[in-house]
């Protein structure tokens, strides 16, 4: 994992803003003035020498050639006289004392790529002044990378479609050309750099958002709005836009007195942060587009919080979890630099922005305060083993097994996929007949984008010079995190995708839900999938997009398939994946495996019924992670709030209004940890179609994670599964390669309920796993040796 700033790390200590927000809130008694927000000033104020620390980043992560400092200051020495030099530069007129302290804030510059020195003395020789301090910086270009490994190339510029052009030139060869005014080529951009923009918006009384020169006259139609502080001011932003680390990035804050971009205007920030972070599922090579609607979160902007984002935290744009680790760690560092530390920050985001907060919230401790995903799943890389199945078991009972009635019911697809399916929502790939299932509905046209290298394009390429190094990119999910996985011996991304044996349909057959033969007959043609250097071009409707010429139609992607058409005689063979990479999802932090310990309040609307693929088990398996990493899950709720078509209640301003009474009490009291201090809101609850309440409480979930009766929100929520879970695995998911036992000890273990496979059947199972069948009751076999 990446290394931890030290600034960074859940302390959870009374700083003096929390003081002076707690007292506004009526939490403490009167008598401190507010300031603007600040990190803990010193937690040793009788300290006898210098204390410094890099606040923005960690000292050896500094990126952008500038880092802001907090310089504890002794008793003994004068705050006028206290000097910090930068390699030998007098940067002292940079620092101010932060109000009621004895800590200096400030912002440095100028610093060179690689090391740098600082050098904090007093400026006198008077009696007991301590000796000098030094800390040594490691600065990073703000291009990065600074531990996310080799950049792509080629990387599709698109900056200069969003307003942010011009892009500025880089070299001479390749990448976005860059033309003046009369269209003549100045060069190319292949870091798609732009200069830092700072535009203002202000918020209509008709919901828009428009644009405003600070010191003009107020439009007659500008709206104004309430802080959490109950500050109630014009509704003005301060928008900033610029690149950082390659991708888009953006902070935005309430901006209401007319101060101008270089005067920063924090009087109605109510001391919070929220990063907020976006899904999709993508495969790099592309600066990406930004959503403005996510830029300007309106809600938290409207309550005073500042709003932190970028393209390189949006998995619609890539999904290498190091390299958007890397990016949220220099935009927060952007922020700090501007502001100063926030009170708290919280994520926030849907689907892969849900990804993002458990993983970075596990490899990068204090970079969120606390989390609320939403439409959760606990990481990508273990949801690519279940989602890998879905073509393979749709193309074999479309195709390989049509013949079979019960699958002509599609409601039965769930016996094989675990996850929800329906006889009546319509299938657009028959037509519009009824017959659909979340495998079809939620994650068709994803098998082909993840796993085939041929198969994928970055919007905006079609500018990029020289097109061939667009033609030779590696366009797959384990290309986009090679720099975690690494390269086969055939010259591609490690895969770590496997299904040895994996028995499709266990938990099925075990119940009486499908027959012996049925069993037999899936696993002998099910199969696996190509490996890359055998994969050919995707066929209709995926390439070209659209396309419906029915001699070309291959929805399933069979054609990458490896599958049997003669089971008795040649069971198909399963793929292998690569230990290796295995390894290295797990050492990188890309695994989420239950390391969390700040507020979390997963929330979802139930969307079973919809097919959608944000299925509900998936918060749960979250939880179960942490329970197995700490033994408890008491940091963690769940919340689900049913749906009925549109409009749907949103819970976010709820969850938020609850994050921050549970972030005041942590920092109010911080030796009762995070569980001690939950507010009363902050425990598991289901809610209707409006929002109200169902239940709530201890125990209103049981049922999903323990043998209990079904509590009041499972008995309103049904919770489907997966394939690998109908195969035997367990809830939390995360086996990339489960370790083997032999066809008779299955059998001998009663994995096959009342079945008893005759000697001839235990000859097709032998055939059929000629390695043996997952022996789920032990750790994944992809673990890293000693983990």
């Amino acid at each position: 994992m990446s290394k931890i700033p030290t600034y960074l790390k859940p302390t959870y200590r009374l700083t003096s803003i929390s003081l002076m927000l707690l007292l506004i809130i009526g939490l403490l008694p009167t008598g401190a003035a507010l300031a603007r927000p600040m990190a803990p000033p010193d937690s040793n104020p009788a300290r006898q020498e210098f204390g410094v620390e890099v606040v923005s980043s960690a000292a050896d992560m500094v990126t952008g050639g500038d880092a802001r400092l907090h310089v504890h200051v002794p008793w003994t020495v004068p705050l006028h006289q206290v000097e910090v030099w930068v390699n030998g530069a007098d940067q002292s007129d940079h620092f101010e004392v932060l109000p009621g302290t004895r800590t200096l804030s400030g912002v440095i510059d100028g610093l060179n790529l690689g090391a740098n020195v600082v050098e904090v003395r007093p400026n006198g020789q008077g009696k007991g002044r301590p000796a000098p301090v030094s800390l040594e910086l490691t600065n990073y270009p703000i291009t990065g990378p600074v531990f996310s490994g080799p950049q792509q190339h080629p990387f599709v510029c698109t900056a200069h479609r969003q307003g942010l052009d011009p892009l500025l030139v880089d070299n001479d060869q390749r990448g976005i050309p860059v033309r003046d005014a009369s269209g003549n080529l100045l060069g190319y951009s292949q870091d798609c750099s732009v200069e830092t923009r700072v535009d203002y918006r202000y918020r209509s009384t008709s919901g828009s958002w428009n644009p405003y020169t600070p010191g003009s006259e107020r439009p007659a139609d500008m709206a104004q709005t309430t802080t959490l502080e109950g500050l109630t001011v014009d509704y003005i932003v301060r928008w900033e836009r610029g690149t950082i680390n390659r991708f888009i990035y953006s902070i935005a804050m309430l901006a209401p007195f007319d101060t101008g971009p270089d005067d920063l205007d924090t009087a109605a920030w109510n001391g919070r942060a929220i990063y907020h972070f976006q899904g999709g599922v993508g495969i790099g090579h592309s600066q990406g587009n930004p959503s403005t609607s996510t830029m300007l979160y309106e809600y938290g902007l409207s309550k005073g919080y500042a709003i932190l984002y970028s393209t390189g935290n949006r998995t619609g744009v890539h999904y290498n979890l190091a390299l958007g680790g890397e990016t949220a760690l220099m935009v927060k560092e952007r922020f700090v630099e501007l502001y100063d530390v926030p009170l708290y920050t919280v994520g926030l985001g849907g689907s892969g922005g849900a990804i993002q907060q458990y993983v970075y919230a596990q490899n990068h401790p204090g970079l969120l305060d606390a989390a609320i995903p939403q439409y959760s799943y606990p990481d990508m890389v273990t949801q690519a083993i279940h989602v890998g199945d879905c073509e393979l078991l749709e193309f074999y009972m479309d195709v390989l097994d049509a013949s079979n009635p019960r699958w002509a019911t599609w409601s039965n697809r769930t016996l094989l996929e675990g996850m929800n399916a329906s006889d009546t929502l319509r299938n657009p790939y028959t037509g519009g007949r009824p017959g659909l299932s979340e495998c079809v509905n939620g994650w068709r046209g994803l098998s082909p984008l993840a796993l085939n290298p041929l198969y994928g394009s970055a919007p905006n390429q079609g500018e990029y010079v020289p097109q061939s190094d667009i033609a030779a990119i590696e366009w797959s999910h384990f290309g986009d995190i090679v720099n975690v996985v690494g390269v086969a011996e055939d010259g591609y991304a490690r895969s770590y995708w496997d299904n040895v044996g994996v028995q499709y349909g266990l938990e099925s057959l075990a119940a009486g839900l499908i027959t012996p033969d049925e069993f037999l007959k899936l696993n002998a043609m099910v199969g696996g999938w190509k490996n890359e250097p055998n994969m050919i071009q995707e066929g209709c409707p995926f390439f070209p997009p659209g396309c419906t010429d029915l001699s070309r139609w291959d929805p399933w992607s069979a054609r990458n398939q490896v599958f049997s058409l003669n089971p008795l005689v040649a069971p198909a063979a399963r793929t292998q994946g690569d230990l290796a990479a295995m390894h290295a999802l797990y050492t990188s932090g890309l695994v989420f495996h239950g390391e969390i310990d700040i507020p979390v309040i997963d929330w979802r609307h139930y969307l079973e019924d919809e097919l959608d693929m944000h299925n509900s088990h998936q918060s749960f398996a979250s939880r179960q992670r942490i329970r197995d990493y700490q033994g408890n899950s008491d940091n963690q709720v769940i919340w689900f709030t049913d749906v009925v078509n549109v409009p749907q209640f949103d819970q976010t301003p709820e969850a938020l209004a609850v994050i921050d009474e549970w972030m005041l009490n942590l920092l109010a009291n911080p030796d009762l940890g995070v569980a001690g201090n939950k507010p009363a809101r902050a425990i598991d609850r289901c809610f209707d179609v409006n929002g109200n309440e169902i239940a709530a409480g201890e125990g209103v979930w049981d049922g999903i994670l323990d043998s209990n009766p079904p509590g009041a929100c499972t008995q309103q929520f049904r919770i489907y599964s997966t394939s690998r879970i109908v195969a035997g695995a367990p809830i939390r998911g995360g086996v990339f390669k489960c370790q083997l036992m032999p066809v008779m000890e299955a059998v001998s273990r009663g994995l096959y309920g009342a079945w008893t496979p005759s000697p001839l059947q235990i000859g097709m199972l032998s055939a059929i796993f000629p390695q043996g069948v997952c022996d789920y009751s032990l750790p994944d076999a992809g673990l890293p040796p000693g983990w």
